[in-house]
């Protein structure tokens, strides 16, 4: 059985729908960040980078979405959450996800977790100020030249399509002029309908 570590509001929803829309047998624990217990003796036994989202399977703990993701596609290759058959594609959608992850995510972040990369005040809000430019320029780059559509990856749903709605939930706190991304703010939208998003997202307000 599966088990998935999440906090409301981040990046764990990705894997959360993924393991939806791939049927699988799975539950959840909630890491409350109220309480700090990401960085608690009994969570950092499990991911001791002190960070969500973990996911417990019988052959250990992964962590970081990207993996996550794979081997959700992997492990379930009926959904079809990727093209498994075609390595190439496969790298594209890797890829995809890696800038999600390296990129995006990081320069989002630089909003609300400055104390990850400098100590003064000041350099915070230096970073703050900073989030609306590289944040919009990262969806800019999804919007004119990764996105395919009417999918991430084009006519097939898979993996990249949850971790690009996770994040995009967040452009307009992140300052985002969404007028000017229309191809992901539909997505978005789209996204926001399917059942295995909504079910995700109650479970994880719940």
């Amino acid at each position: 059985m599966i088990k998935l570590y999440y906090a409301a509001h981040t990046c764990s929803l990705a894997s959360h729908i993924a393991l939806e829309d791939a049927g699988a047998e799975y539950f959840t624990e909630r890491v409350s960040f109220e309480t700090n217990e990401q960085n608690s003796p009994a969570y950092l036994a499990v991911n001791p980078k002190g960070r969500v989202p973990s996911l417990v399977t019988d052959r250990g703990v992964l962590t970081e979405t990207p993996a996550m993701l794979a081997y959700i596609a992997q492990t379930f290759p009926h959904a079809r959450l990727a093209p498994l058959d075609d390595a190439f594609a496969f790298a594209q959608v890797q890829a995809f996800n890696s800038y999600i992850c390296s990129t995006l995510h990081v320069a989002h972040a630089h909003r609300m977790r400055g104390h990850r990369w400098a100590d003064d005040e000041s350099s915070f809000a230096d970073m703050q100020r900073k989030v609306p430019q590289s944040v919009s320029a990262c969806y800019a780059l999804i919007e004119r030249e990764m996105f395919r559509g009417p999918w991430v990856m084009g006519d097939a749903y898979t993996v990249c399509d949850p971790y690009l709605f996770t994040l995009a939930q967040w452009m307009e706190d992140d300052s985002v002029d969404v007028s000017r991304l229309p191809k992901v703010l539909d997505h978005r939208r789209r996204m926001s309908e399917r059942p295995a998003v909504r079910k995700a997202i109650a479970d994880e307000l719940a």
